[in-house]
């Protein structure tokens, strides 16, 4: 695989309160495409990816994260880290790669305004 592709997990994030996510696997990502362009191929797949469930392939989801590198300490944190957001949410006119993405690194991909309610109250609905 050459240094400007990557293997990159995207968790689909429906639910934060209740650990509702989804964890989608795509090879050869171009690590030199932007953030906007990454996310609208997500979406673009996810709308006819055959396996996953209906309320994942059309929810509004428009935020992505950093959760894990590879070969890196996870959080303990089952759906995603609430921590160091400045650093770890993914800018739009960057690329993957000067956003810190790189092979074998996993995001979170949720609605930003779902994020902020679950941030400001960390409660889980069991």
């Amino acid at each position: 695989m050459a240094a400007r592709e990557a293997v990159v997990t995207v968790r689909l994030v429906r639910s934060f309160e209740h650990r509702n996510f989804k964890p989608v696997v795509f090879h050869i990502v171009s690590l030199d495409q932007t953030v906007q362009d990454f996310v609208q191929l997500v979406r673009d797949d996810i709308a006819t990816r055959p396996g996953l469930p209906p309320p994942f392939k059309t929810f509004a989801y428009d935020t992505m994260k950093i959760i894990h590198q590879a070969h890196g300490a996870k959080t303990n944190e089952l759906v995603m880290s609430l921590e160091d957001d400045e650093n770890l949410i993914l800018q739009d006119n960057q690329t993957l790669r000067a956003a810190g993405v790189a092979n074998e690194t996993e995001v979170a991909f949720f609605r930003r305004e779902d994020y902020s309610v679950y941030k400001a109250n960390p409660q889980i609905a069991w």
